[in-house]
């Protein structure tokens, strides 16, 4: 079992390879609240519960005619240069008492090392040929908050994987979205941990920084996976970095099933209180300048400082002190009586 699962290890790390290097860095929680300024701009209390992590110019409405680079006085992402704001829902564990807790979270270990994380979530940018970095303004959604069908998610591009392992170094499972993978959350007391991956689209059309539904200005191309995106459609001739978000979901400290929900039902949910399927990501754009094009073309790696693209990194303690009040405050740590949807959240 151990060759196997260094086998996988080695596996990815040579497609990584083979297809140039790529940015792999920590970001940690910036704030959990409920805004959205992608599909609910200037709205509080929004629909659903989000985590955000990146620079702290994030707010309600986020103009797209700002610059997050110019406007954010810190990142909670390891690299000073990235003022992007990413952010996707959060998961709860139900009990069957019907209470509701957010599931803690862990840094990601892995082949390439391990990542620091005070919650929050680790962003890959993977490059494949010749790749256009994202313009000032540009913004997208991979996944639908609303979905309830896992047949109409593509598992290369949205995964789940149960990390049977207890240490997140131990690398379980080959590459992303691969393998036994799924779209739903695993629910088997021999998880751990549970790892959800994001791949966003890699092809764009070349002239929409955004889109109305925030989805059709890019497409995915050719290839599966954590694979660079592949070969674009003509539609979106533009190669993107391949945008890959990883989360580590701790579920150790919920492995009895005395807690569980007596109906069978899934005790893990995301902030929708729907499944895996309804998994998504949002991303804005804003590094400084030129750095992330430059990042790409001079190869750099990792989470690694990178002279020749004017790229600086943070300590985790330095990228971690970076937050924000929530601008639609409410409780959400602890255990919930419900799940923070219309009206304010309220302590158990």
């Amino acid at each position: 079992m151990q060759w196997a699962t260094l086998a996988a290890a080695a596996l990815f790390a040579q497609n990584v390879a083979a297809q140039g290097s790529m940015l792999r860095f920590a970001c940690s929680q910036l704030v959990v609240e409920r805004t959205d300024p992608l599909v609910n701009p200037g709205m509080k209390y929004t629909p659903h519960l989000h985590q955000i992590v990146g620079g702290n110019s994030f707010n309600v409405t986020m103009d797209p005619n700002n610059d997050p680079a110019k406007l954010s006085t810190c990142t909670s992402c390891s690299f000073v240069q990235d003022k992007s704001n990413y952010w996707t829902a959060v998961m709860f564990f139900k009990a069957k008492n019907g209470t509701y807790t957010r599931v803690p979270q862990v840094g990601n270990g892995g082949p390439q090392g391990k990542l620091i994380n005070k919650g929050g979530l680790d962003v890959y940018y993977i490059p494949s040929g010749k790749t256009t970095a994202f313009k000032k303004g540009f913004r997208m959604l991979a996944g639908s908050a609303t979905n309830t069908d896992p047949k109409k998610v593509s598992s290369g591009n949205i995964c789940h994987r149960c990390w049977t392992s207890p240490n997140e170094n131990t690398f379980v499972g080959a590459q992303p979205c691969s393998g036994s993978d799924t779209v739903e959350i695993p629910a088997d007391t021999k998880c751990k941990m549970i790892r959800q991956t994001i791949i966003f689209p890699a092809c764009w059309d070349g002239t929409n920084l955004d889109s109305p539904n925030h989805q059709t200005h890019v497409a995915y191309g050719q290839g599966a996976g954590a694979s660079g995106g592949g070969a674009c459609p003509s539609t979106h001739p533009v190669k993107l970095p391949q945008v890959m978000y990883e989360l580590m979901w701790n579920v150790t400290s919920f492995a009895d099933k005395s807690i569980w929900p007596s109906d069978g039902s899934n005790p893990f949910v995301y902030s929708m209180n729907i499944g895996g399927a309804a998994a998504h990501g949002d991303y804005v754009f804003g590094w400084e300048g030129d750095s992330l094009q430059k990042a790409m073309d001079n190869n750099c790696n990792l989470n690694t400082a990178c002279p020749k693209a004017g790229l600086t990194t943070q300590t985790d303690a330095q990228y971690s002190a970076c937050t924000k009040a929530q601008q639609a405050p409410e409780e959400v740590n602890g255990w919930l009586k419900e799940m923070p949807l219309g009206e304010m959240s309220i302590k158990a």
